[in-house]
């Protein structure tokens, strides 16, 4: 099993920030705003050294995409940011009126996605984003799982044209991707080979997987890990090729069980290759107040639930 260290726990928030920084540095078409969130979504360096560019909207999200929208009749590359809840569910109108139906080559990222929001609560973390924006025709959908994924996607989406959502959170986690491994969007990873299951994870659960295939592995079960950073386009063929080796697959996400990333992985399947699969996800409900690691353990979102359902899916076959 090939081993992936911890290279120092991180925020990814903060390498949306550092890719902001390095995009400010190269690319004078990209512009950032925000909605009254700087501190939050780490635009701070990029605000300081590009001020003609950075654009303060206010708490007013709608707006704030509406703006974005514009800008790009322009030339220009927005970046919006706030809060993953705002970025999608207040403001689902205007992404899909002017953003999505248009065609616009707008950047939505999304900061303090999911349970790990914390304390905050169930009104502030949203589990349904990646099922209200994939289903947006021509959106991309990014779901990255460390400082050093986000910032590389950060980068990339500046050269894809067309609308795209980056999701990303507020807690630190482990820093285990290596640091110039090239962001290939629709392109997805296999961080350790395996022959019994494939376990597909996306987000925080990535490194909560590989914990998970190196305790199986101690006990002689062989676990395929593969990254799926981008839930749309999402990369069949690596799917398919890993589940015909090993007949069965795990799906892991921090997020509802409905609409996300277990769901296109099933329509994967039924169409091509039909194995078992079990789902590692927020079973249709709402979050709570907590911290991110009590939510992540009651909720099931952790590797000891991946290796449960993990042996749960090798019974099936």
């Amino acid at each position: 099993m090939k081993k992936y260290e911890n290279q120092g726990s991180k925020d990814t928030r903060s390498g949306f920030g550092a890719g902001m920084t390095e995009l400010g540095q190269k690319n004078e078409n990209v512009v950032a705003l925000c909605a009254d969130l700087i501190g939050s979504l780490k635009f701070d360096d990029f605000k300081k050294n590009h001020p003609e560019r950075f654009f303060q909207i206010g708490i007013a999200e709608a707006n704030m995409i509406g703006i974005a929208a514009g800008l790009t009749i322009g030339g220009k590359i927005p970046f919006t940011g706030t809060f993953a809840n705002f970025s999608t569910g207040r403001v689902y109108d205007q992404i899909r009126q002017s953003v999505a139906y248009s065609d616009k080559n707008v950047k939505i990222c999304a900061s303090h996605a999911g349970l790990t929001l914390g304390e905050d609560g169930a009104t502030h973390q949203i589990l349904e984003d990646i099922g209200l924006m994939k289903m947006l025709p021509g959106m991309t959908v990014i779901n990255t799982c460390d400082y050093n994924q986000t910032k590389a996607a950060t980068i990339a989406l500046a050269e894809h044209h067309g609308p795209a959502y980056l999701r990303f959170g507020r807690p630190v986690v482990p820093n285990f991707t290596p640091a110039d491994e090239p962001f290939v969007i629709g392109k997805a990873i296999v961080l350790n080979e395996g022959s019994d299951v494939t376990i597909i994870a996306t987000g925080h659960l990535v490194w909560e997987a590989l914990i998970a295939a190196e305790k199986l592995e101690a006990e002689g079960i062989s676990a395929e890990v593969i990254n799926i950073h981008t839930i749309k386009p999402l990369d069949e063929e690596a799917i398919l090729k890993s589940v015909k080796k090993t007949g069965c697959v795990v799906t892991a996400e921090e997020h509802n069980i409905i609409g996300g990333l277990g769901e296109s992985v099933s329509r994967t399947l039924v169409a091509n290759h039909l194995v078992p699969q079990e789902f590692v996800a927020v079973n249709d409900s709402f979050g709570e107040s907590g911290t991110p690691d009590q939510l992540m353990e009651k909720y099931g979102l952790n590797s000891a639930s991946i290796i449960e359902k993990a042996k749960k899916v090798l019974a099936r076959k």
